[in-house]
């Protein structure tokens, strides 16, 4: 069997689209539906209470779709590869992380896409 707290801390370090691949993947691979990996994902750059002099990595962050749902779901799958049911369950669970561990130009990127669709951005 394998050693599952090992398994856990693995899983922890995927980035969201890391995370919506493996989904697809074992979607495939056992024929069911893994839509809540993305949703697991969420938690794991929480990290501790690092202190940071000058933050270099960003997390993109949905906060709500501006009554905007369905531009800011295309945004959204452009932005990330997701299918159209992952992408609709991020918009509609926000506030969620688009992208998480960026460079600040690509933040500031995704930020002004999604915000051009219509939704609100938060960068952590």
């Amino acid at each position: 069997m394998a050693d599952i707290a090992k398994l856990v801390e693995e899983l922890s370090k995927l980035t969201v689209m890391e995370a919506a691949e493996l989904s697809k993947a074992l979607e495939e691979e056992w024929g069911v539906s893994a839509a809540a990996a993305v949703a697991v994902a969420g938690p794991a750059a929480g990290g501790g209470g690092e202190a940071a002099e000058e933050q270099s990595e960003f997390d993109v962050i949905l906060t709500g779709d501006g009554g905007k749902k369905i531009q800011v779901i295309k945004e959204v799958r452009a932005i990330t590869q997701l299918g159209l049911t992952d992408a609709k369950a991020l918009v509609e669970g926000a506030p969620k992380a688009i992208k998480e561990g960026v460079a600040k130009a690509e933040a500031e990127e995704i930020k002004g896409k999604i915000e051009a669709a219509g939704g609100t951005v938060e960068l952590k």
